[in-house]
């Protein structure tokens, strides 16, 4: 057992630097010790990624990581054959299939001939493996991170779905391969379409909102050494603020902790609205938001 406890998840994941609520660590104790996946689900920016960055640090594993995207492919997801390596091969020892054949009378002899060699044209030696089959035939355990899932077609989803039942893949040339370890696999997803029922029942269901004021006071101290406590407190007290606006987005602890070190850069010990106003451009990332911030500066920063 990885870990002997959620506190024991708390604290393994604090030393890699990653502050997770009680719900999180929960989670994690949850999946590792069933072999399920992880669904993170939540804003953009508010930590889905890095919870896979950490835990692979804190367990010691080899993170593989598949960025998901529109019209992605099982050859881009799972394996390909390296046609180049095997036209140079063909073309190297061309003489050698020259005799291979020269006792032939015909072409359907001649095919049969070259059939029984194909085991050596494809093998491992040809195949190049992409990161869910890394992720199976790796000799260690591994954290496979699936990024943004929600991007990818519902046909790859459903692929997606049968290979996270069965950890086993089908090479038609080869035969199957079984997974040596199941991976721990967390996929995230900025909610860009829903994901269909059977994938959440596969998986244990995270959401990651926006952190607490206490534990966003902690993060903010942890990512950003010798940023005053006065000024963090202050800092996060805007930014709670500011998220109670009607915004097009939200800031998430990722522009608290941009804000926190533009701050520490500018050596600003004390916030003001022209301070939040000259800095605004590293909270804000639609210019509909920075005017709503600046319209409602006053009622922002006390």
């Amino acid at each position: 057992m990885e870990f002997e406890s959620v506190e024991d998840v708390q604290q393994k994941l604090e030393s890699v630097d990653y502050i997770p609520s009680r719900e999180i660590a929960t989670v994690v104790y949850l999946a590792v010790a069933t072999r399920k996946p992880i669904l993170v689900e939540g804003p953009a920016g508010a930590g889905k990624t890095e919870l896979a960055r950490a835990l692979s640090r804190c367990l010691g594993r080899d993170k593989i990581r598949l960025q998901c995207y529109e019209g992605l492919d099982e050859a881009k997801a799972l394996y390909e054959w390296e046609y180049a390596k095997q036209l140079l091969y063909t073309q190297m020892i061309k003489e050698k299939i020259n005799d291979l054949l020269a006792e032939t009378d015909s072409i359907a002899e001649a095919v049969d001939r070259i059939a029984e060699q194909e085991d050596a044209f494809f093998s491992e030696r040809f195949l190049l493996a992409r990161p869910l089959l890394q992720a199976i035939t790796a000799e260690n355990p591994v954290v496979l991170l699936i990024d943004e899932v929600d991007k990818s077609d519902p046909e790859f989803e459903a692929f997606l779905l049968e290979l996270l039942s069965e950890f086993q893949v089908s090479i038609p040339e080869i035969g199957i391969r079984k997974a040596r370890h199941i991976p721990l696999v967390v996929l995230t997803s900025n909610n860009y379409r829903d994901m269909s029922d059977a994938l959440k029942r596969r998986c244990i269901h995270l959401y990651i909102d926006y952190p607490k004021r206490d534990l966003e006071k902690r993060i903010v101290e942890l990512k950003i050494p010798g940023i005053e406590k006065r000024l963090v407190e202050k800092l996060v007290d805007t930014i709670n603020r500011i998220r109670e606006l009607d915004l097009k987005k939200r800031p998430c602890i990722s522009e608290t902790l941009d804000w926190a070190q533009a701050l520490l850069i500018l050596q600003v010990n004390e916030l003001s609205p022209e301070i939040l106003s000259d800095t605004l451009n590293v909270i804000c990332k639609y210019q509909a938001d920075t005017n709503l911030v600046r319209a409602n500066m006053d009622n922002i920063i006390n």
